[in-house]
């Protein structure tokens, strides 16, 4: 710390081989990737399933996909509940329990998708059950996320912290290019009749088997040192923790982390799951095809993630995000456009440079979000901040975007809307303090002293 402050004294940092940095990586990656694969997996058959079994009796087909969609967003309410709840006891009890515990609510909940039977055999049952599924699964990953992308932050090195920190993020989509590459198969390699009588039931029993291998992986971990201090005075009383604490003590910064994401959460959902209804509705392109794009997409986009990370080590968390935000509000206006060509490769560069454009922000939201809180009450922090937004952000998104484009039948509200969300994210950035290369330890001696400014000051260190 500077002089003006000679009461907070900067720790060594940990050390990346004793800490089992990259061991934690694995086991933070591997649960992430199980978790992601089922929660994309429901994305896309919302769409190419889901519309046609449990909605059988909308007027028109996109009507059926945004009853879809709908289910589809109650995952997103559940989400921040997951976050509230995994976040307290995670502050409590250690993020590698409450890790433990998420993947296997996820996957109980997506292996009992693919059992659902359907419209036409139970009737309004059918949509009842999937919804009930649908909460626990966003349940479980709302608590999913902080929990593992705080237990690589708090190993991490200062200097690289986002680095190592994008990698969960980037376990994201590879879930989701699992989700589609099973897909992929399925429908290629299955008569349309086949795929949707019991061919996409394959994709969501097939989490057994993952689950299982994460959740292994995921025992062979333990809890960073610094969560092990902060703990002990938790667990003894000494100091608070939990959603009513970190509300009442850093309120700026959940909001902040709420704007963060708007811009972001909105673009990814515009890019992996309305894109899809775009292409199959609008282009009336196949199933297959899409997938294929998709799944090219994908894998770019999990190659990128890291490389920003890196960059945000290197160039700092604000002005790699602020490009991200501003790149954001442009993509509606020229990738739908791309996409109306029909052109595959056109096509796959409108998805990717949307992807890329994403990456920009996400890749450093778990060092940012990881800075902006003491560890007492870290998961409740980047926990509220990263899923409460997306009940009106990213599950909202395709619902709004499907609804835009049915009643004006043009992409262009669709761009407005995505613009008017970028907005919000760069206002958001603005206000953001940088904290590149910040101590942890430094947070937390902050925050025991109460001083805000004594937190701005460690920041700029």
């Amino acid at each position: 710390m500077s002089s003006e402050n000679p009461t907070v004294t900067r720790r060594e940092e940990p050390d990346v081989e004793a800490s089992g940095l990259k061991k934690v990586v694995v086991a933070s990656m591997a649960g992430t990737v199980v978790e992601w694969y089922e929660f994309f997996l429901y994305a896309a058959a919302a769409t190419l399933v889901f519309a046609a079994l449990f909605f059988p009796n909308a007027e028109t087909e996109l009507d059926g996909i945004i009853a879809a969609f709908l289910t589809y967003a109650v995952g997103f309410v559940a989400r921040p509940i997951g976050g509230i709840v995994f976040g307290h006891f995670g502050d409590k009890y250690g993020r590698k329990k409450l890790l433990q515990l998420s993947i296997i609510l996820v996957g109980v909940a997506t292996f009992l998708m693919g059992c659902l039977p359907t419209f036409n055999q139970i009737g309004y049952w059918a949509p009842a059950l999937l919804v009930v599924l649908r909460f626990i699964q966003g349940f479980a990953v709302g608590g999913e996320w902080g929990g593992a992308v705080l237990l690589v932050a708090e190993h991490s090195p200062n200097k690289s912290r986002g680095f190592w920190s994008s990698w969960p993020q980037s376990a994201v989509p590879m879930g989701n290019l699992l989700a589609t590459g099973v897909l992929l198969i399925l429908s290629a390699s299955l008569s349309e009749a086949d795929f949707l009588g019991w061919g996409w039931r394959i994709a969501f029993w097939l989490s057994a088997v993952i689950v299982l291998i994460g959740y292994y992986i995921r025992t062979r971990v333990k809890d960073a040192p610094i969560f092990l201090e902060a703990q002990k005075e938790v667990v003894e009383g000494a100091k608070g923790y939990g959603v009513i604490e970190v509300f009442r003590r850093y309120p700026r910064g959940v909001f902040t982390a709420m704007g963060l994401r708007f811009a972001e959460n909105i673009l990814y959902y515009l890019v992996v799951t309305f894109s899809i209804t775009y292409l199959k509705v609008v282009v009336e392109a196949d199933t297959s095809r899409i997938l294929l794009l998709l799944l090219m997409a994908h894998a770019i986009h999990f190659c990128t993630v890291p490389l920003v990370g890196k960059m945000s080590d290197k160039f700092g968390r604000r002005p790699v995000y602020l490009s991200g935000a501003l790149l954001a509000g442009t993509w509606g206006f020229f990738a739908f456009p791309m996409m109306d060509t029909g052109v595959d490769g056109i096509i796959l560069a409108a998805i990717t440079i949307g992807l890329v454009f994403h990456a920009l922000m996400y890749a450093g939201q778990p060092s940012i979000m990881a800075e902006m809180f003491p560890t007492r009450m870290r998961y409740s922090g980047v926990s509220l901040g990263y899923q409460v937004t997306s009940i009106v952000a990213g599950s909202l998104a395709p619902i709004i975007a499907g609804t835009l484009l049915s009643n004006f039948g043009s992409s262009v509200p669709v761009a407005f809307y995505l613009l008017g969300a970028s907005i919000v994210t760069t206002i958001a950035v603005l206000v953001l303090k940088e904290t590149r290369g910040i101590s942890l330890h430094d947070v937390d001696a902050a925050d025991a002293q109460g001083t805000a400014d004594l937190l701005a000051a460690a920041a700029k260190k």
